[in-house]
């Protein structure tokens, strides 16, 4: 494939980062995600083949760095990847500010909303004996998010502890508190169901920090 033929930074940069996924896989790996399975969660409708292929792009442009862990092939940003933090920050940023917000009409998968909120914990929050949060959005399986003292796991199974919580919820409504469009109780009259006892489900959103860009107010409609 050719390229944009000019000497622009801009043009040089987006030849190389612009293909659809790359900076989706730059954002899981500055959210921490190291083994290719763990970035492949995060975007859940990325091939195995087109991942490959996005990951050893930026391990020729020195953007990553390939190494053999304990359990198979890791990657990790290099300076050079670290540096795209500011320009996946600016993106989403952006894209908080003035694209519409309107979680009913758009096509969202459960899995990178429950592994962002499993990233978000607020363990300074939650109560001190373990529990586990069972989720049922939707029509997707339930899910089990596991929550104790410095530890939060996103399991298909109840490991085997309490589970006091049940998160019956319209995955939009979810998405809509989650996003920062609607405040916690808004978004429960929009169909964020919750169930369980009364102390648990008044803490529940404290035990979560927002997703980081929460706080970008939509842009201001023009007249």
């Amino acid at each position: 494939m050719s390229g944009y033929g000019q000497f622009c930074a801009v043009a040089r940069a987006h030849e190389v980062l612009g293909g659809r996924w790359t900076l989706l896989i730059v954002r899981e790996l500055l959210m921490g995600s190291r083994r290719f399975n763990d970035i492949r969660r995060g975007i859940p409708r990325i091939s195995r083949t087109m991942l490959s292929e996005r990951l050893q792009e930026l391990v020729e442009i020195k953007a990553l760095f390939r190494q053999d862990g304990a359990h198979g092939p890791e990657y990790d940003l290099t300076e050079s990847g670290r540096e795209l933090a500011a320009l996946v920050m600016a993106l989403g940023q952006w894209g908080q500010r003035w694209l519409p917000r309107r979680a009913l009409a758009e096509d969202l998968d459960v899995e990178p909303l429950l592994i962002d909120m499993q990233r978000r914990v607020n363990f300074a929050k939650l109560p001190r004996d373990p529990l586990v949060i069972r989720f049922e959005i939707d029509r997707a399986p339930p899910r089990f998010m596991l929550l104790k003292p410095g530890e939060a796991s996103l399991c298909t199974e109840n490991p085997g502890f309490p589970e006091p919580l049940r998160v019956r919820a319209r995955l939009a409504a979810l998405v809509a508190w989650w996003r920062g469009d609607l405040p916690f109780a808004a978004a429960r009259r929009s169909g964020l169901g919750i169930e369980g006892p009364k102390a648990l489900v008044r803490a529940f959103p404290n035990w979560f920090q927002l997703y980081l860009l929460a706080d970008v107010s939509p842009a201001r409609k023009s007249a």
